[in-house]
Order: C-alpha cells, then sequence, then structure tokens
C-alpha cells in the first residue's frame, strides 16, 4: 500500500513539473521587447573554459551581421537541422518567439551560459547546463520560413501571405523520391552548426525549449562532416569528397551572384538566401559490393585524389569530353549551374525493413534563385545522373532565410513587423 502512495506521488510530482516546464516556457515566450529580454537571458559571470589551446575568441562566430551566419561561414563538423510546425495562430506569439530566439542565440554564439547562479532551487534552471564547460566551438544557428508559414490550406496565416518570397515552393518530386511527409517541409527551419556536438546539441535544446506552446518539432535530424587534417574536401560515406565544387565563399562577388538575394525580392529577404534541403539515404551495402572503377565512373573523379578523369588535381577543370556522360559530375556540371553546397553526413541506427544501416546524406545547399539553380540542376540529376541507383531521397524542403540583424533588431524583423 505505501508502494503504491510513494508511486502516485511521484506521478503527481512529475505532472507538476511537466505543467511549470509548459508554463514557464509560455511565459518565456509571451516576452515582448528586445528589452524584456535582458532579465530572461542573463549571461553568467563564469565563462567557459578554453578547449585545444585556443581562446574562446578564437572560437566565436558574430551573430550580427548583414547575412546570418552558418551560410558563407567556414563548414562547421556537427549540425542539428530541425523543422517545426508554428500551432499558434496569434502572430505576436511568433514575434515574442523571434526575439526570444535571438537574444539566446546571441548569448549562445558568444559562449555565454544562459544565467548566473540558481537562487531558486525549486525551480527548473534555466540554462540545461550540458555545455556550461565548453568552448563556444564556432556555433551558428540560421533561421529560415518555408511555405506553409506564410499560407496553409488555403488561409493567410499571419496576414503576411503577400510576404511569401516569390520563389518560395515545395521542391517539385523527382521520379526516384520517396518522400515521408515527416522527414520533409516544415514552417520554420533551425540549423544549427558548430564544433562540438555537444555544444550544438545544447543550443537546438535550449531553442526547441523556448518554442513550447507555439511550436511542434516537425523533424530533427543530426549530421556530421570532417575535413582532413590539413584542410582538406571533406569526403561522404561513399569515401568521395563533397563540395568541391564550391567557389570560395570568401568572394563577395560570387556569393552575391550565387547565394544572397541582391535586387527583384521582398524588402526582407535583401541579404538573404533560399535554403534546399534533401535527406537522401544512401544504400552503402550495395555500393561496398561496387567495384573502384564502377564507384569512379559513377562520381567521374578519382576516389583517392578527388581529381576529375583525366587530371591531376582535384581542383583541376572537369573535361566533360573525359568522364561517363551518365557521371555525377557530368550531370551537374553540363547545366550551367551553381549553388552553394553545405551538406552533412547522417547515421541512425539500422533501417528495421532491410536490417541495413541507416545513413546518408543531409543535402543542404543555398542560393538567390532555387528556380534558376537549384530545381534545373536536381531535375537534370534525377534524369540520368549513375548515383541514383545507390541513393534514394527521403525528405524534401525548401525555405526562405532572411537576411542578418543589428544590435537592438530581432531575426525577421522586417518580415514580421511589416
Amino acid at each position: 500500500m505505501s508502494d503504491e502512495l510513494n508511486k502516485e506521488k511521484q506521478i503527481h510530482r512529475r505532472d507538476v513539473l511537466k505543467w511549470g516546464a509548459v508554463a514557464g516556457a509560455a511565459v518565456a515566450v509571451g516576452a515582448s521587447g528586445l528589452g524584456g529580454l535582458a532579465p530572461l537571458f542573463k549571461p553568467a559571470a563564469t565563462a567557459s573554459k578554453k578547449s585545444e589551446g585556443k581562446s574562446d575568441n578564437d572560437q566565436i562566430v558574430p551573430f550580427y551581421g548583414k547575412h546570418q551566419a552558418g551560410i558563407t561561414t567556414a563548414h562547421q563538423t556537427y549540425v542539428y537541422f530541425a523543422a517545426l510546425d508554428v500551432k499558434s495562430s496569434d502572430k505576436a506569439d511568433v514575434i515574442s518567439l523571434f526575439r526570444n530566439w535571438t537574444s539566446l542565440t546571441q548569448l549562445l554564439t558568444s559562449g555565454a551560459a544562459l544565467s548566473g547562479e540558481q537562487k531558486n532551487k525549486y525551480m527548473p534552471p534555466q540554462d540545461t547546463g550540458e555545455s556550461q564547460d565548453l568552448a563556444p566551438a564556432n556555433l551558428t544557428v540560421t533561421f529560415g520560413f518555408g511555405a506553409g508559414f506564410f499560407e496553409k490550406d488555403g488561409k493567410d496565416r499571419f496576414g503576411l501571405k503577400d510576404k511569401k518570397p516569390k520563389h518560395l515552393a515545395d521542391i517539385p518530386p523527382m521520379p526516384n523520391d520517396k518522400l515521408d511527409q515527416k522527414q520533409g517541409g516544415g514552417d520554420i527551419v533551425i540549423q544549427v552548426c558548430a564544433d562540438n556536438e555537444q555544444t550544438a546539441f545544447h543550443a537546438v535544446r535550449n531553442l526547441i525549449k523556448q518554442a513550447v506552446g507555439v511550436c511542434e518539432v516537425r523533424f530533427l535530424n543530426k549530421g556530421f562532416l570532417s575535413g582532413g587534417k590539413n584542410g582538406e574536401t571533406p569526403r561522404n560515406l561513399f569515401g568521395f569528397k563533397d563540395g568541391t565544387g564550391n567557389q570560395s565563399t570568401k568572394d563577395e562577388n560570387l556569393m552575391n551572384s550565387i547565394v544572397w538575394v541582391q535586387s527583384g525580392e521582398l524588402d526582407w529577404m535583401t541579404g538573404g538566401t533560399y535554403m534546399a534541403f534533401r535527406k537522401i539515404k544512401m544504400f552503402l551495402e550495395i555500393w561496398d559490393r561496387s567495384s573502384l572503377k564502377e564507384q569512379e565512373d559513377t562520381f567521374g573523379r578519382v576516389k583517392s585524389s578527388g581529381a576529375p578523369f583525366g587530371q591531376k588535381k582535384e581542383t583541376d577543370p572537369v573535361k566533360l569530353n573525359q568522364i561517363p556522360a551518365d557521371s555525377h559530375v557530368s550531370v551537374a556540371k553540363s547545366t550551367g549551374r551553381q549553388i552553394l553546397r553545405r551538406a552533412f553526413s547522417y547515421t541512425d541506427g539500422i533501417d528495421p525493413k532491410t536490417g541495413y544501416v541507416d545513413a546518408g546524406l543531409l543535402f543542404i545547399s543555398f542560393q538567390k534563385d532555387p528556380d534558376r539553380q537549384f530545381v534545373p540542376m536536381l531535375k537534370a540529376l534525377a534524369a540520368k545522373d549513375a548515383l541514383n541507383e545507390y541513393t534514394q531521397t527521403i525528405g524534401s524542403s525548401l525555405f526562405a532565410c532572411p537576411g542578418g540583424c543589428k544590435k537592438g533588431e530581432y531575426i525577421a524583423q522586417k518580415l514580421l513587423e511589416s
């Protein structure tokens, strides 16, 4: 009898904590004005410890700027890629959420803890705490909006239907796709990248925590991609270099021509970009049984060096007449389109249907005009890319990422207050 009473007390206590957490998040989301956020997210007095011989300042990517970080930023090792659906019908809730997210992100990316010592030990701590002793690790957070944020089931959700960017629409399904609706779409995207996995998880965990009562998580993917010890191009799970064709992100003119929206769009998109996302399953067991020649013919590159056929170095120009016409490189290059790839690999245990390793690529790219850049390339690859034999896309999304913000502003302010 006493055991049953104790069990009942424990259940009641969990319920109280659960509803207390929801109420606490609701209070956080309801805060208005950037000035009101200072007490909500108060930096701790103690700084995080240094790691790998670098100072914290060496591992900080500035949050404020003309563009959002995490796009042309040097590719980090880990990503948490979250899509959320907005459940609240109140625009004020969304504005408060983005105010909170902005304040929180600025603190997290600067390496600050969310608060000092907890004074009331009977309340949940403000910071979940798992990154307390870690450096910022080049943490970046990038936000974007899906088409469903503006209009859903024919309804103008927040009076922003006429502010929907002209290129924001679902990516057309391709013949080889086997899309899972739970692995694509989404009203809001949060891309969290860092060179420490725990730092990245801490950030996405606390950002999601702030959205309780306003949004629900649609999907959350974890990815990784490591470059060589001397800064070589990272390799995907097929063992080939990934991102060789990217242009230099340090060339502002090139990035303006490929990535950043400059004109011809709504004002809130100036300095922003479009983020394409494709979750691509790789059939590793089939690939691993393929000969080296077949693998190299599939990509059109030498596996060890990354050099295109007929060349010596990875960065040597591709000669289309020397590589198979259906190779991945040949098909992509023949379109003449340029995008900025920022992909990560993923593994997710064992596929219960096949017994094979569930693994693949979280393909992420940025472009200023997906209709002219990304979609034509995707259609060409879907039609004749030899790589299709070893892959299948299971998730697909397109998001519009606003430009960056200045101190005193919040992310997407020009959109949400227009």
